[in-house]
């Protein structure tokens, strides 16, 4: 036995000869001694891929405090305790414990969901060891095991073929290809791409037919599907968009709240007032400018979106990437099983005519029962089988289509192979490209064969028409017809015509269809296999399609009106992936540019929306480069090949019914219906929740300014402070809040999906809103300070009486400044404000928390209020009206001619 490599897989083991790849891999037909096997596995492990860790609550509650904004609360409320105020403290430690257990509860809820979706199969495989074959659980198998394939198995580790029997694999997962690939054990090219090693057999593909036997070349993380789940372990997940928002955010406020306290403090102290007034002073200003809110209610907001896109199929893995969703402007997706079925259908049948040549191609479901005797001989000659309890099929996804389809032609295909029962077959083999089935009827024999159309045509000398009705009667009451065998109307197939048959061939080939041709050949007597391919009558060709799921139509064009674009990035061939552009709207031109992979270069091509023949490393450099134009990129695929590109994309979009686990794990969001519409249903709400963000943003930091500017006010022209530390501390967790988080639950805009994306790098909060919040922040600060002093001056209170009425008109003047949220441009009375019941039902809960806060006297006195006299209702019903002010100038400017 030759000295085995120290590694699990050998140099382009596909373009040795089988005896070169078993030979070095110290293997022989009689397979590895047990005692062999024990030595390879301590050197190479175990066949198991490396399962992602564990998401663990702990690394969830961590997420949630790496918030700078938390930070600056976490920090505030250390200061205060320091202080030695102990409420203030305990009170923005509520916040803390508050805003980290709802997300860290909605967050852990997810991946619970994730973890419910989870199949964990143990795979069973046939290996043969010391001379006899055994079966064993598929992850102990070693490089050189020799392991038998039948169909339906799925392949357990990557394997070079040394034998193979009509074998065909689905390797759909791998390299996005819908149909299966034919496969076989002859050497080829050392440079041929993964698509193109039929020598081959992948880890995670599955036997649609035949049978085969292989040596194990990998195994493990050194399998084609284990080097792509490490490029999903090794790829860094960036943050969210909204996280790198709120931590510029919180950056801003950090320096705010720097500069206003040293400001406010050392003019204080260099006036000459009192050090520890003007330390406490400091603390109120910092209070003031953080606002505590923030954090609970985004994190509400997110937590409501993903509790809707969850009703909505869309299962959100990770919170913050509930609102990259509305940023979205390049939509990657992949083709098979994303915007197609993942299911080979029958759609266009091309007979013969009488004279020969063939007719205009046809979509048989338009009237299915037209052509259910040549369909019924198509389904005779199959391997597939359908399951009479769910319907579904094993074998050759195009012969499980033909079942389908003579199925719903009405054919009883139980009934038809009693009648007509099969005797001999030839089956598929690379050599011929055709198969062929014997059937017997009366004293004649069918001969049925189908196969590629340039083989099928080679052996016909004849084309013919099918009798109707005679095939597809085969059963009258439950009894089976004596005779079912069709009438076949001959004509000679002369040269022009072959032509004109090769021409079709080519054209449907070119709608990027899989043609496969039917013929068949009546025998007298006894049935031979000798010349089964010969002296043929062609009957048509029949074209398979994995069809456009019937919606993406829809969605591609309201992604066009939401100013998204959709690009197609697929492992499959550039005929298909162009056919299946043009079905879903994708182009409009019958030669749109197709990118295919040996020719792809790390940039995005203008204009072109079709990427075929892409492996995974090239998906990465697609989305590098998108993001590299400042494109917020969504990726969305079902496959093993789609998982690294799901990772590296800003959102990442995995199906939840078809979509391999791999994918699941390394996506953002999973599809529970795997409907691309339910993309646009996520962006919509994404861009409603960042529409949502940016209001309550806004309202909160209007009242946090107001608040600066007021205390900052007091401080540098002498007054005594108009509103104490903990007042501003209980309007910031109190009153701001339920305001702001009434804000963060309005509902979607009919028009969301009218606009384009907002560019990937724009703030929360843009100039123009930076602006209207000092302009409002002014209003309300005035308001308040002249509240205070006329309190104060004209009503002889006293400074702790006058507090309460400048407390009272802050506190009113930030519930009636709610209503300045609404959109630009809309009705001041009908708006999306004033149309949501949560506003009104935060107004009357902080209109009864703020009576509490004056007449329950121990809260009255904690919190340093007495009641006000009528006149001091008086003046701050009046001061509450302030916010108006803005908006009414604004709107005499702007009816001036």
């Amino acid at each position: 036995m030759s000295e085995l490599r120290n590694r699990p897989a050998l140099e382009a083991p596909w373009a040795q000869s089988p005896d070169e790849v078993r030979d070095e891999l110290g293997s022989s037909v009689s397979g590895l001694t047990d005692a062999e096997v024990d030595r390879r596995r301590e050197l190479f492990g175990w066949n198991r891929m490396e399962e992602p860790e564990p998401v663990r609550l702990t690394a969830i509650i961590i997420r949630q405090l790496r918030s700078l904004v938390v930070l600056l609360l976490a920090a505030a409320a250390v200061v205060a305790f320091a202080m030695g105020d102990v409420v203030e403290a305990g009170a923005i430690g509520i916040v803390l414990v508050l805003n980290t257990a709802i997300g860290a509860a909605m967050e852990w809820r997810a991946v619970r969901s994730m973890e419910a979706l989870r199949e964990m199969d143990n795979i069973i495989c046939v290996v043969v060891r010391n001379g006899e074959s055994r079966e064993i659980p598929a992850d102990d198998l070693v490089p050189g095991d020799i392991v038998r394939l039948e169909e339906g198995d799925l392949v357990p580790a990557d394997l070079r073929l040394l034998t193979a029997a009509q074998l065909q694999i689905n390797e759909s997962a791998l390299t996005g290809e819908s149909a299966p690939v034919q496969k076989a054990p002859e050497p080829v090219d050392p440079a041929a791409v993964l698509a193109e090693r039929p020598s081959m057999a992948y880890k995670g593909t599955s036997v649609a037919t035949g049978s085969a036997t292989g040596v194990v070349v990998a195994t493990g993380v050194e399998t084609e599907v284990g080097e792509i789940s490490d490029m999903v372990a090794t790829d860094t997940a960036e943050r969210t968009p909204l996280e790198e928002r709120l931590d510029r955010l919180g950056k801003s406020l950090l320096r705010v709240v720097l500069v206003i306290t040293v400001a406010v403090g050392a003019a204080g102290v260099f006036s000459g007032k009192d050090v520890q007034l003007m330390l406490e002073t400091a603390i109120a200003l910092a209070v003031a400018a953080i606002p505590e809110g923030l954090p609970v209610v985004a994190t509400i907001a997110l937590a409501r979106g993903l509790r809707r896109m969850a009703r909505r199929n869309a299962l959100v893995r990770r919170l913050s990437s509930v609102e990259t969703l509305g940023a979205t402007g390049v939509i990657c997706t992949d083709k098979t099983g994303t915007l197609t079925e993942n299911e080979m259908r029958v759609v266009r049948w091309v007979p013969a005519t009488n004279d020969g040549s063939p007719a205009e191609p046809v979509d048989p479901r338009s009237e299915p029962s037209a052509i259910a005797d040549p369909m019924a001989l198509a389904a005779l000659c199959t391997s597939a089988t359908l399951s009479e309890e769910n319907g579904r099929g094993t074998g050759d996804p195009m012969e499980i289509a033909l079942l389908l389809f003579a199925q719903e032609a009405g054919v009883e295909i139980a009934d038809l192979r009693r009648a007509m029962p099969e005797v001999n077959r030839v089956a598929f083999s690379r050599e011929t490209r055709q198969m062929a089935t014997m059937h017997r009827v009366a004293d004649r024999t069918r001969v049925i064969v189908k196969g590629a159309p340039e083989a099928v045509l080679e052996g016909s000398t004849h084309t013919g028409v099918v009798a109707a009705e005679s095939l597809a009667a085969v059963s009258t009451n439950g009894q089976p017809s004596d005779d079912p065998d069709p009438n076949v109307e001959r004509t000679d197939l002369e040269a022009d015509r072959r032509a004109e048959w090769a021409a079709m061939n080519e054209e449907l080939g070119r709608d990027g269809l899989r043609v496969l041709a039917l013929a068949t050949r009546q025998d007298d007597g006894e049935p031979s296999t000798g010349a089964p391919f010969d002296n043929l009558t062609l009957l048509g060709l029949i074209g398979f399609l994995d069809p456009p799921r019937s919606d993406v139509r829809d969605v591609v064009e309201t992604c066009r009106s939401a100013g998204i674009r959709v690009v197609m990035v697929t492992g499959d061939q550039a005929a298909t992936a162009r056919s299946v552009a043009l079905a879903v709207g994708l182009v409009d031109d019958e030669a749109a540019e197709v990118v295919d992979g040996s020719a792809f270069k790390p940039h995005v091509e203008n204009g072109v929306s079709i990427y075929a023949r892409v492996s995974p490393r090239q998906k990465l450099d697609l989305i590098d480069a998108f993001q590299d134009q400042g494109y917020v990129v969504a990726m969305t695929g079902d496959g093993v090949n789609d998982a690294p590109a799901l990772q590296r994309a800003d959102i990442g979009v995995a199906m939840g019914q078809r979509g391999t686990q791999v994918a699941q794990d390394a996506a953002d969001v999973v599809l529970q219906d795997d409907a691309f519409a339910t993309i646009l249903v996520a962006v919509e709400e994404g861009r409603t929740i960042f529409g949502n963000i940016r209001a309550f943003v806004r309202y909160l930091l209007s009242c946090n300014v107001a608040e600066v500017m007021v205390v900052g006010g007091a401080a540098f022209s002498g007054l005594p402070l108009p509103i104490l530390p903990l007042q501003i501390l209980f309007l910031n967790l109190v009153t701001d809040v339920f305001p702001a988080l009434a804000l963060g639950m309005t509902d979607a805009d009919e028009n969301a999906l009218s606009r384009p994306p907002r560019p990937a790098d724009e703030p929360i909060l843009r100039q123009k809103d930076w602006k209207e919040i000092v302009s409002y922040s002014g209003v309300m600060s005035v308001a308040v300070i002249a509240s205070f002093l006329i309190a104060m001056c004209s009503m002889d209170y006293s400074p702790s009486e006058a507090v309460t009425v400048s407390f009272l008109t802050l506190a009113l003047s930030q519930l009636t400044h709610v209503f300045n949220m609404r959109p630009a441009g809309s009705a001041f009375f009908k708006n999306a404000v004033t149309h949501n019941p949560y506003i009104w039902m935060a107004l009357v809960l902080c209109v009864f928390l703020l009576a509490g806060a004056v007449f329950i006297p121990p809260i009255a006195q904690v919190l340093s209020l007495s009641p006000p006299t009528w006149a001091g209702w008086i003046i701050v019903g009046v001061g509450s009206l302030s916010p108006f002010i803005l908006p009414a100038v604004k709107g005499l400017f702007s009816k001036r001619p």
